[in-house]
């Protein structure tokens, strides 16, 4: 059986108590803390609350004693009155982990335009769908035609780069990783290209083009002694040499106008879903050039546009954002193993990539509280924690460190432990 695993490459600086980037450390939504607290409200388990400058979609990350999140204002917080685009402003935040302070809050501008905040598409999420990524000594913040900045920890600012001038009417949905001294960035909406750029300097180190409908996160996976970088775009699923930008492979993927999830892996399968109406794949790791006729393992009309898919114990979990139901196939075949409805609220959805904690798995819906399951192939809920005086959005991915779960809607960031 050949090796396979998630990998994720942080300085000396990185802890396992971190949730240094999106979906975690390991980046697949998967902690092995098991001592979070199952139940939450306003007044139950409730460890701090803290009034953000404004609404975000972005996931939080904990690095040491600091939690790291983004927001915006000045404009788009009303879809009948969004106010003036020159004045929206995005916030690059550094919470304190034990007491929640705002520690400190860098103001990011651009002259290039956005995408109006009215209608539908981006008044969805916001201006703030990004989530940062640190070493536990720089942190890293991708903020669509704003640019990436660079901050360290304590606040004090390093570099900033353009990555592309465009704007798109549902924004951005990617977030950056690191790998070694890159810093990788999908940066497909703002310029059609995947980007490495020198971690110290912000100097673009190597790029790739062509990836269309992509707002999936990259992911690092390790097959047969040597790194992959895995991206999926509408119509395509790619892997890089991630030292080099060299294109190792691709296969035939899923067609849809927005490819959010980032793929998940086990055991020489890499697994994907996307679309609206709902589609997964599961694709054999490895090999040269197109592989679409040797590497497809299954196809299945199940899925979701938003939320990443979690493995457990040969299953694949994940919320179909538009449906709003809880989906688990068995992860050999794809075979539908249940779906059933999680959220309370009518014309809810569930954006956020479950979390996978022992026997549970936590869905954190739009607006219907976080939900939690059981992780096993027969559908049961465990808990439906809601938060009474918060009627905000919540799309925001959970993190987890040292037994406290973070958690953040368009008011609020939170903490929760166990009394």
């Amino acid at each position: 059986m050949r090796l396979f695993a998630i990998v994720a490459l942080f300085s000396v600086h990185f802890v396992m108590a971190d949730w240094p980037q999106f979906r975690g450390p390991m980046a697949n939504g998967v902690t092995t803390e098991i001592n979070l607290p199952l139940t939450w409200s306003e007044k139950e388990n409730l460890l701090w609350r803290t009034e953000l400058p404004g609404p975000g979609s972005s996931s939080p990350i904990v690095s040491g004693d600091k939690v790291f999140l983004t927001s915006y204002s000045g404009y788009g917080l009303d879809p009948k009155g969004p106010g003036d685009m020159s004045k929206l402003t995005r916030h690059a935040l550094c919470l304190d982990k034990k007491t929640g302070k705002i520690l400190w809050n860098h103001e990011v501008k651009t002259d290039l335009p956005n995408k109006p905040f009215t209608g539908t598409y981006i008044t969805t999420h916001g201006y703030a769908s990004s989530s940062a990524v640190t070493d536990g000594k720089g942190v890293f913040f991708f903020m669509a035609n704003a640019g990436i900045h660079a901050f360290t920890v304590d606040g004090k600012k390093v570099w900033d780069v353009s990555v592309g001038d465009k704007a798109h009417d549902w924004g951005v949905g990617s977030s950056p990783i690191l790998y070694g001294d890159l810093l990788i960035v999908n940066a497909a909406l703002e310029s059609n290209q995947l980007l490495a750029l020198d971690r110290a300097t912000g100097k673009t180190v190597w790029s790739a083009n062509g990836f269309p409908a992509s707002w999936n996160t990259p992911t690092i996976v390790k097959v047969d002694g040597h790194d992959e970088l895995i991206v999926n775009s509408s119509g395509k699923l790619r892997a890089f040499d991630p030292k080099t930008g060299e294109e190792l492979w691709f296969c035939q993927s899923i067609k849809a106008a927005e490819l959010c999830p980032s793929i998940t892996a086990h055991d020489g399968i890499i697994f994907i879903i996307g679309s609206p109406n709902g589609q997964a794949m599961a694709v054999k790791a490895g090999g040269k050039g197109d592989v679409s006729s040797t590497h497809i393992v299954w196809k299945a009309q199940k899925g979701s546009n938003v939320g990443s898919p979690v493995y457990h114990e040969g299953h694949l979990y994940f919320a179909n954002d538009s449906r709003g139901q809880a989906v688990c196939l068995d992860a050999k075949t794809g075979a539908v193993v249940y779906e059933q409805p999680l959220l309370t609220k009518k014309r809810d959805r569930c954006y956020s990539t479950p979390l996978l904690s022992s026997d549970r798995l936590y869905f954190v819906t739009r607006q219907s509280g976080t939900v939690v399951l059981a992780a096993k192939p027969q559908f049961e809920v465990l808990a439906t924690n809601v938060i009474a005086d918060d009627d905000s959005v919540a799309n925001a991915s959970l993190a987890v460190s040292d037994g406290v779960v973070f958690l953040c809607s368009n008011k609020f960031a939170y903490a929760f432990s166990k009394r």
